[in-house]
């Protein structure tokens, strides 16, 4: 079967919860040293609908700052709320590019990625890439989920490959090697003579309202899916009931919300 396409992003869909979401980007921002220069070239890979690459303006106020994106849907929304001179001085720009094929055009002081890495395959192997596009003493740093065993991940690979699903969405959905562990990123990032600190945390989200879990994975995880049956809309509500039951059942309400732990790794790794 040849690879599933792109999925389609909703970044209304996605900023629903804006706030868990960017939490993670600001502590991974928090263990981010001094940059080389000032002012700082930075490039954010990955950069969704911009809400928080504006946090690198600021965090460094006079830098110039582009987010890349390969979703037209997410950088339209970029563009429109984000884009243009910051407060500090620096100026905010957003632009088209896959991280599976992006490379440093110029010296960067910083680049960055939240949350994008694990929809990129091998992405591990454009790590040297972008360490040699960093200036020296510059900065690669990344967070990606670490979740892909939780319920709501599992639940959902096993219902696209039942009896029912299989034909029509084989090979959608990302599988649990989609990240490495925090140790093989050490490993691949010292290997190319960077200083790394890798991490892990696992946030608990208390998520309100009716089916929380599902309205989340709806702005990420899903996509595949979503995107896979757009043009059959019965089969999708269809894959969608069957799939809000089985979460209900992993992630039952509570007095005060829904609990929805949620692991992340982390990893900051300085060029010598």
């Amino acid at each position: 079967m040849p690879p599933a396409a792109d999925p389609t992003w909703d970044p209304a869909q996605y900023l629903r919860h804006a706030g868990p979401r960017a939490r993670p980007f600001a502590d991974l921002l928090a263990r981010v040293p001094g940059l080389p220069d000032e002012p700082a070239r930075i490039a954010d890979l990955g950069c969704g609908p911009g809400n928080v690459t504006a946090l690198l303006a600021a965090r460094w106020p006079t830098a110039r700052i582009t987010g890349y994106d390969n979703s037209p849907e997410m950088l339209d929304r970029a563009h429109v709320h984000h884009e243009g001179p910051t407060p500090g001085g620096g100026r905010l720009d957003f632009a088209p590019a896959d991280a599976r094929t992006w490379a440093p055009g110029e010296p960067y002081d910083l680049i960055v990625s939240n949350a994008t890495l694990q929809w990129v395959p091998g992405h591990a192997e454009r790590f040297a890439d972008w360490v040699a596009g960093l200036k020296p003493g510059g900065i690669l740093a990344f967070q990606v989920p670490g979740n892909f065993d939780a319920p709501s991940h599992r639940l959902m690979r096993a219902l696209a490959e039942s009896p029912r699903w299989r034909d029509r969405l084989a090979g959608t959905l990302r599988h649990a090697d989609a990240v490495l562990t925090p140790a093989a990123y050490h490993e691949r990032l010292t290997a190319l003579g960077c200083a790394a600190d890798v991490w892990e945390t696992t946030y608990l989200h208390l998520l309100q309202g009716e089916d929380p879990v599902l309205d989340w994975v709806k702005g990420t995880g899903l996509r595949p899916v979503l995107s896979a049956l757009a043009d059959e809309p019965e089969a999708r509500e269809d894959f969608l009931a069957a799939y809000r039951e089985a979460l209900r059942e992993a992630y039952p309400a509570g007095p005060h919300g829904t609990p929805f732990p949620f692991r992340r790794i982390f990893a900051v790794a300085r060029r010598a």
